[in-house]
């Protein structure tokens, strides 16, 4: 394999120029480092090196300036826009579409367009055509194409557009007397200086040398022109005739346009090179599943790689940056030296992340009776993090269980700070014009705390030095950028961008790059991954605020041009390879499926490469094991902390009605929850869940009904409940003040979705109050009250007292009957088919409200055994209640349960029976086998469900 720079340099050594003398022009600094090398293998004894620059280098050179940063030249702009236009935005406004404008005029510079005439009037057409002389008869067409879109619009859209237009002609032309006075410039503007000027370059001394150039701006083209013209100037091209040729393929385009130029065209070489042709036999195509899967077919290929090649003659192409890591992972242990070109980015290391979060935290800060309050969500995401944890784990974690327990929404800051830990640098509360400093006092903390970690300290560096460029270009413009909502947003922006540069010899081992990155550069071997319709080329449109048919029309760059730049980037690295490897994707991406790139679609059509080769990727399912949790002594003793002791707290722990039916839905859910107390994850409610709501009204209802101190009982009649639905608000609100544990007069503001809940409870507590008052006069005799007991069973430990606990929402009296209620939000079915069957875990439909409810009429009759009334168990659903046939009692053979006692033998049976289960040494805490049952399962995961 000759590489195409080594070629190149061969032949500037054959032309017997001095190499002192020569100027080398490449398109990339990349380039010109292989450029050298070759050069100096070529020569045998000490010379003078030519002069090697990059294209850009060469109008900055010649302009006498360096484009400024792009952030100050948007300042720049917004400054002449504030000036301009009467009611102007806010910059953080005008920033994110302050970029476009930016590079619209990058594009109009470099392509020498008419600014004045793209941006004048559109509604006035006759000033269109009155300077229309210079344009082509396709170009008119465009522009006419153009207008009659723009007429469809309604009238007050047209207006907008029009202004917009008028403002942005203005713009362009202050903005470029604006840099000129400050001396500030683009890299258009320059490089528009300098094609406009070619007539004052006086003739160099060097001979230049223009390589492997490809697609040119319109600057670029007239100074290359004009090089080659006046001062004799050479051009060595990289050209294959298998695109050249065919005015079909895209990666000729430009080509074949500048082979028709009176200059250029004679700068080509009389002979093109027919490479490409021949290379069907080594052309292999992959087709492989998911994009992950790449990285191992890539590691897989590289063993093939014998130990007596140069590894630099290899290089892997990764379009997408996300594989980078994947392939560096499944190298083969012989890949000794590698060099990775691509940088890797900020955005995928953690430190990113939590500073992202730490920004996040400032956006939800406020002030609250002069103290600073933090929401719950971004303190939990940062106290998650490692490095806060590492700073001082036990602080961390009793914050994030205060934060849970008491379900607090806003943070105190107090409660968050630690002298001399990174807690004090973190939550404090900043403005906009020191966010700067405070990010900065964070990196340089966590950069000491990380001095053995070498690639996060590099990730923190990056940071840091980009931190401080902004920080200097906001210095003198914070005035305009006050909005810490859009300092945040600007800083997110530029820090996702921001790229870890890999340190390496760039000319020794395997080679691992970025698309663009490999142009000029021939490889023996080429593995290219990603090789889908979206990468090659990559897909998307041009962002500008300049329409489609004018950029066409005045010779700015469209889709067409990228998509071309792309193919010939893609078919150059296949000009002198001598293996390469083409792999695609097939997995259906975002509900689309992957296709493979038109590139291979043509090389298949034309060149007869072979099929693509489906790799199979083996995988071996391991399937999920059998969980039995055979009970031994250990959790026997777990077990009967459950049993009713005697002393001060009999019932320490006692089973709910949740738990039995849980053990009933599946005996291992019952284990981790009740035996090895695993605890489901907890978290702060700030959302209207089914339960927050059903806590929130049981609530309400109770400090409506709330019974005296020092009484019995409260009668409630027709006009007691008259008076209580005027203070259904006010119960309703309390409510919620006591659930989010907030006092009588402290600041408490009700977020969108809680305003809207708060009209709903209000609503249904208001239904529950007219329900009561329709069916009469009632005596209420407990709200929300607790109840413990404990019930025989025989047991491998003897008859036992097992312990049981439960909260009946309310209990009254009414025509001599004892009503427990039980308000449920959702649909809870009333009918139950036999006492039994509540205690079937094979019964689909088992009644889990209905067991829980008569549960509580069995705590009843066990704490009044001298009670002789009735016992009528109820449900209260909300979502039923407007029904005007409701009735919340429970039902069995089409009848009321109108007496619990009736039951009472057949029910304490059956709840014998299941607790007998339980602590039954041969009974197992295995799965259920209804998988239905595990799909909202806290524990899925560890069953493997």
């Amino acid at each position: 394999m000759n590489p195409f720079l080594k070629e190149t340099a061969q032949k500037i050594l054959n032309s017997g120029r001095d190499l002192k003398e020569i100027t080398v022009i490449l398109p990339n600094r990349r380039a010109g480092l292989f450029f050298t090398r070759y050069l100096g293998e070529l020569i045998d004894e000490p010379v003078w090196m030519p002069e090697v620059i990059t294209i850009e280098q060469l109008f900055y050179r010649l302009a006498g300036n360096t484009p400024a940063d792009e952030l100050t030249l948007i300042f720049e702009l917004y400054e002449l826009y504030r000036q301009i236009q009467t009611d102007p935005e806010d910059f953080d406004r005008f920033y994110f579409w302050g970029e476009l404008i930016l590079k619209d005029f990058n594009d109009l510079d470099q392509f020498l367009a008419p600014a004045k005439t793209v941006y004048t009037n559109l509604a006035e057409i006759k000033e269109f055509e009155s300077d229309l002389s210079y344009l082509t008869e396709e170009q008119k067409e465009l522009i006419s194409q153009f207008w009659k879109a723009f007429e469809r619009q309604n009238e007050s859209e047209q207006e907008r557009f029009l202004r917009f237009w008028q403002v942005l002609a203005q713009l362009y032309e202050s903005f470029q007397a604006r840099l000129r006075t400050a001396g500030l410039a683009y890299s258009g503007q320059l490089y528009r200086q300098v094609a406009e000027n070619t007539g004052e370059i006086t003739k160099p001394e060097k001979h230049f040398v223009f390589v492997g150039f490809n697609a040119f701006t319109l600057t670029e083209e007239k100074l290359i022109k004009h090089f080659v013209k006046e001062f004799g100037a050479e051009i060595f091209w990289d050209v294959d005739s298998y695109y050249l040729d065919d005015r079909l393929q895209e990666a000729g385009l430009f080509f074949r346009d500048y082979q028709k130029d009176a200059v250029l065209g004679k700068t080509f070489p009389e002979v093109i090179p027919a490479q490409i042709s021949q290379k069907a036999a080594q052309i292999h195509t992959h087709a492989i599943p998911l994009k992950t899967n790449q990285a191992n077919l890539v590691g897989k290929l590289l063993e093939k790689v014998g130990t007596e090649e140069a590894l630099e003659e290899t290089v892997i192409i990764l379009p997408d940056e996300q594989l980078l890591f994947p392939v560096l992972h499944t190298l083969p242990e012989s890949i000794s030296k590698l060099n990775v070109t691509m940088g890797y980015p900020i955005r995928n290391a953690p430190i990113y992340a939590f500073l992202d979060a730490v920004l996040d935290l400032q956006r939800f800060t406020k002030w609250k009776g002069g103290h600073v309050f933090f929401y719950h969500k971004p303190v939990i995401d940062l106290l998650s993090f490692s490095y806060l944890k590492a700073s001082d784990e036990l602080f961390a974690s009793q914050i994030s269980e205060k934060i849970k327990v008491e379900n607090l929404l806003d943070v105190p800051l107090e409660a968050l700070v630690k002298e001399g830990t990174l807690f004090q640098l973190v939550f404090q509360k900043v403005e906009a014009q020191d966010l700067f400093d405070y990010l900065g006092s964070i990196i340089q903390f966590l950069a000491k705390e990380l001095k053995e970690d070498v690639i996060q300290r590099s990730y923190l560096y990056q940071a840091f030095k980009q931190l401080n460029r902004l920080k200097e270009v906001f210095r003198s413009n914070l005035e305009k950028a006050s909005k810490i909502d859009f300092v945040l947003k600007l800083f997110r922006q530029i820090f996702r961008e921001l790229k870890l540069p890999f340190e390496g010899e760039p000319l020794q081992g395997l080679q691992i790059m970025g698309v663009l990155e490999s142009r000029n550069l021939d490889f023996r071997r080429v593995i290219i991954c990603d090789v889908n319709e979206g990468s090659f080329p990559p897909g998307g449109g041009i962002n500008s605020m300049i329409p489609f048919n004018l950029r066409r029309a005045f010779g700015l760059p469209v889709q067409e041009q990228n998509d071309a730049i792309y193919a010939y980037t893609f078919y150059r690295l296949l000009h002198r390879a001598e293996e390469v490897h083409l792999i695609y994707t097939t997995a259906a991406d975002q509900g689309k499926a992957n296709e493979v790139s038109r590139f291979v679609q043509q090389m298949q059509a034309e060149l007869h490469i072979s099929k693509p080769e489906p790799v199979m990727i083996p995988v071996e399912l391991t399937p999920s094991q059998e969980i039995r949790i055979q009970k031994t002594p250990e959790i026997m003793d777990r077990l009967a902390l459950y049993l009713k002791k005697e002393g001060e707290d009999p019932f320490a722990k006692s089973f709910s009605a949740s738990a039995l039916s849980m053990y009933l839905d599946c005996r291992l859910r019952f284990y981790f929850r009740y035996v090895a107390e695993l605890k489901e994850k907890e978290e702060v409610v700030s959302e209207i869940d089914p339960m927050t709501f059903g806590t929130l009204l049981h609530s309400a209802i109770e400090l409506l009904y709330a019974i005296e101190e020092g009484n019995s009982h409260r009668d409630i009649d027709s006009h007691t409940i008259d008076r209580l639905k005027d203070q259904v608000p006010a119960a309703v609100d309390r409510a919620i003040r006591i659930f989010y544990k907030k006092e009588e007069g402290e600041e408490f503001e009700l977020s969108g979705q809680l305003l809207i809940a708060r009209e709903v409870f209000i609503k249904y507590v208001k239904e529950i109050l007219s329900y009561d008052q329709k069916n009469g006069p009632f005596r209420v005799i407990g709200l929300e009250k607790k109840y413990l007991a404990g019930i025989p069973v025989e047991t491998a430990l003897g008859r036992v007292e097992v312990s049981l606990q439960g909260v009946i929402d309310r209990m009254d009296i009414k025509d001599g009957v004892v009503r427990l209620l039980d308000y449920k939000t959702g649909k809870d079915n009333k009918k139950v088919s036999t006492i039994n069957s509540l205690f079937n875990r094979n019964d689909d439909h088992r009644n889990k409200a209905a067991m829980q409810t008569l549960l509580y009429a069995f705590f009843y009759q066990h704490s009044h055994a001298e009670n002789q009334l009735p016992i009528k168990p109820g449900i209260f659903n909300m979502k039923e209640i407007y029904d005007s046939k409701f009735n919340p009692f429970l039902v069995m053979n089409k009848e009321e349960i109108r007496d619990y006692r009736d039951f009472a033998e057949e029910f304490e049976k059956g709840l014998s029976g299941l607790l007998a289960e339980i602590f039954n040494l041969e009974v197992p805490f295995d799965q259920t086998e209804d998988e239905k049952k595990c799909e909202y399962c806290a524990y899925k995961e560890i069953c493997g469900r």
